[in-house]
């Protein structure tokens, strides 16, 4: 079964750029060297990742994180908090989503954070440290948080922001 930590390690395999490592990916993501082991084991018995090719399956990917990652990893907002803007307050999905300013933003909780808003669980404890110097993950993750937590009209921009961003990426597995 595929677990929330396993997404996130994943969307650090899509914004990672050049060679890697489990060790050098851990690092990257702020977890322990066999959260990413595990992850990449669990996601290749679900045909999410090969081994052989060392990438991500991203059509099986993308179909996962739009029809079935809001079942897996519900989030919902909870109160008011410090954090890093989420889901549709984080780029790319706040350039494409209109709020009406009325509501306090998703957040991950953050005590570093500069943001006050509504506070989502990340898919990982670590990813609000791990996104301050990586501006892709961070993109990635406000993706896969609004088809988390998104309604419809969020959810299908999101859908479609990921695919364009999948299917741009240089190498695609075939399932």
């Amino acid at each position: 079964m595929v677990k929330d930590a396993d997404v996130y390690v994943l969307a650090g395999l899509l914004a990672q750029d050049g060679q890697w490592s489990y060790r050098s990916l851990a690092d990257r993501l702020r977890v322990p060297h066999p959260v990413v082991q595990r992850a990449l084991a669990r996601a290749r018995a679900a045909d999410l990742y090969s081994p052989d090719r060392r990438e991500v399956h991203l059509p099986h990917l993308e179909e996962f994180a739009v029809h079935a990652l809001r079942f897996l990893a519900p989030a919902q907002l909870g109160a008011i908090a410090p954090g890093v803007p989420a889901a549709w307050a984080a780029e790319p999905m706040a350039g494409a989503i209109r709020s009406s300013g009325d509501e306090p933003p998703p957040v991950w909780p953050y005590a570093q954070g500069r943001v006050r808003g509504q506070a989502i669980a990340p898919l990982h404890p670590a990813a609000p440290e791990a996104i301050e110097d990586w501006l892709e993950l961070g993109e990635f993750l406000a993706l896969l948080d609004s088809l988390r937590l998104g309604d419809a009209r969020v959810r299908k921009v999101a859908g479609d922001l990921l695919a364009e961003r999948l299917r741009s990426l240089p190498s695609v597995a075939n399932p």
